[in-house]
């Protein structure tokens, strides 16, 4: 369902209006997110089903430094919205949001 595509957006801590530039990419059933790479954090295998006419996705990626982030996520049409919970340790350390769309 999201295989191929791309989604054009930012990374925003909560309550902020100025973040990071991100492209997130669905390819083979990977995930993968641009802004996370200067932080070492691979792609990583993501699930999907569609919901109510849009598409729900997890995902989860690690770096050998920072520890994991869990994305959560719903497509609708071409606007991506979701979330992503930092976890070290097995401590959740916060959350951001991620806001994107299909070009």
């Amino acid at each position: 369902m999201l295989d191929g595509r791309n989604f054009v957006g930012i990374v925003l801590e909560c309550g902020k209006t100025e973040g990071d530039a991100d492209t997130i990419v669905f390819k083979n059933g990977r995930f993968r997110s641009t802004a996370c790479d200067r932080y070492e954090y691979g792609d990583g295998a993501y699930t999907a089903k569609a919901v109510d006419g849009a598409v729900t996705f997890e995902a989860q990626t690690e770096s050998p430094k920072y520890g994991k982030l869990i994305w959560r996520g719903v497509v609708r049409g071409r606007r991506l919205d979701g979330t992503l919970t930092m976890v070290r340790d097995g401590k959740t350390l916060g959350e951001k949001w991620l806001l994107a769309g299909e070009p």
